[in-house]
């Protein structure tokens, strides 16, 4: 009887290569997806974290506003970038942190670990989702900022400028906010930690009032915030005016956020996952 061999099947099996740029940019855009897919499965938490900006509208511009003294004399037009960057604060910083929480609990993270994918990348991924969730956000927020009187008044590009501007430090904070949740035991303590520093937070910058109001104590740390240096830099770009160093400063505390937070989360991420 004739012997037959059998030709090894490897040799015609494609392997997706495991270094690389590609594969980190393929494994950070599925995970992007994943989460975003989560997100979208989820609507009493969208609609929920979307009520939140409209309700803090609603309640600053026909309940306090009347007696908040403002240059100009335009609340509305003073609130909405206060509103913008205090919503992706929100979004970014507590909903990572809740998030990333969640997933470690539930051994989602483990899971992750034990595939062929980077590490690095399960978090770029995370993070990239919330900007797609603030984009939503930024769009119902905006569009009830139109029907109560804000407006672009500085032309296209100074909007599109100022938009961009309010993602990219929405995206920085995220890397915040995942390192807080790789650092806490359980989901709820994530929310506790998630929440609990952003009311003073927001609360103590140009937010809401001018910092010029506030006693000369506090005002020196308000002057100094990052949340005022982001909000100041949206109203002299969504409002006309100078800009001044708020741009600036607002790219330096986004960039330098990224650059601690983000190699501190990857670093948690591998230790948390042994």
């Amino acid at each position: 009887m004739a012997s037959t061999t059998l030709k090894p099947q490897s040799d015609t099996v494609t392997t997706r290569p495991q270094s690389g740029f590609s594969w980190w940019a393929s494994d950070a855009w599925e995970m992007a997806l994943r989460n975003t897919r989560h997100i979208l499965r989820s609507p009493d938490l969208v609609m929920l974290s979307l009520l939140q900006p409209v309700m803090f509208i609603l309640l600053f511009a026909y309940v306090f506003g009347g007696a908040i003294d403002v240059k100009g004399g335009d609340y509305p037009q003073f609130l909405l970038p206060g509103i913008f960057v205090q919503m992706v604060l929100v979004g970014s910083a507590a909903g990572t942190t809740i998030g990333v929480a969640t997933d470690m609990r539930h051994g989602l993270m483990d899971r992750f670990r034990s595939m062929p994918m980077s590490r690095s990348a399960v978090l770029v991924g995370r993070t990239l989702s919330e900007v797609l969730r603030n984009v939503v956000a930024v769009s119902v927020t905006l569009v009830v900022g139109l029907l109560i009187g804000f407006r672009f008044l500085d032309g296209f590009l100074s909007a599109l400028g100022g938009m961009l501007l309010l993602l990219f430090f929405g995206y920085a904070l995220s890397w915040f906010g995942a390192f807080i949740g790789l650092s806490l035991r359980n989901a709820e303590a994530a929310q506790a930690a998630g929440t609990i520093w952003i009311f003073p937070f927001s609360l103590i910058s140009s937010a809401f009032v001018p910092t010029e109001t506030m006693p000369g104590w506090l005002r020196v740390y308000a002057d100094h915030s990052p949340m005022t240096a982001a909000v100041n830099a949206l109203r002299a770009l969504f409002s006309g005016g100078p800009v001044g160093s708020y741009v600036l400063q607002t790219l330096a505390w986004s960039i330098g956020l990224i650059a601690v937070f983000a190699p501190l989360a990857v670093r948690k991420y591998a230790s948390r996952s042994h």
